[in-house]
């Protein structure tokens, strides 16, 4: 089980915030899965019919999606979940088919709008610390390029570097692939999204892991919120 640490500048910085974590370990992880494919239809479908008379100000006024947009505008930015449930409900596009473990998060993300990473833990090395950037910082992107971040984001730092953002993603270091069977999901969700919301992202990408991978061993899954500091987990 990973040990997870938050840093006082994270708790101080992003009072009222959420980070949950989902630990997974021994999953068996198929190029494709029938019963994942069928749940993305599915959902297609039911956010299609739930959102069917929706504009964009309508998805503004959601109160997840608004307390990630506030976030955002703070940087200048907007919310890209926001933009891939519109895709989805206003442009009659599909899920994307990655692999099964990032389209497990996926699915679950755009039902509960709650901003979601996964790492391979084997690719990630100790201390794992939630924290908050600064000015100067910067982080490798999945395609490889180098950026300086803004600071004042909240970030997930390993012992080499900064592993993942809410505005930028993830690094090029940590990301799950084909061949991950020990997984750690993180979802980041700023003040004003609510507990229960959170708590539902991180049952949903379970439950979709569960389709293709049954055995599936959880080491931890447990919610911390910046009101207060907090260590969990021992390796």
């Amino acid at each position: 089980m990973l040990r997870i640490i938050t840093s006082p500048d994270w708790h101080n910085t992003h009072a009222g915030a959420i980070i949950g974590l989902l630990e997974l370990s021994g999953v068996v992880q198929p190029r494709t899965s029938a019963r994942l494919d069928k749940h993305k239809r599915e959902t297609e479908a039911r956010l299609r019919k739930l959102y069917k008379s929706f504009i964009r100000q309508d998805f503004l006024s959601l109160p997840v999606i608004a307390a990630y947009d506030q976030y955002y505008k703070r940087f200048n930015k907007t919310y890209h979940v926001q933009l891939q449930l519109e895709s989805i409900v206003l442009r009659g596009k599909n899920f994307p088919d990655v692999f099964p473990l990032v389209d497990a998060a996926f699915i679950s993300e755009v039902e509960t709008f709650i901003l979601t990473a996964g790492h391979d833990i084997a690719r990630l090395h100790l201390p794992v610390t939630f924290n908050v950037s600064h000015e100067g910082d910067t982080i490798t992107q999945l395609n490889g390029s180098s950026i300086t971040i803004r600071a004042g984001d909240m970030v997930m730092r390993d012992a080499d570097d900064i592993s993942c953002t809410i505005l930028y993603g993830q690094d090029n270091r940590s990301p799950i692939s084909t061949a991950t069977s020990h997984v750690l999901y993180v979802a980041y969700a700023p003040a004003g999204v609510p507990e229960n919301a959170v708590e539902a992202q991180l049952m949903g990408i379970e439950r979709n892991v569960r389709l293709f991978s049954p055995t599936a061993i959880v080491e931890q899954h447990y919610l911390i919120s910046a009101a207060y500091p907090s260590t969990r987990g021992l390796i």
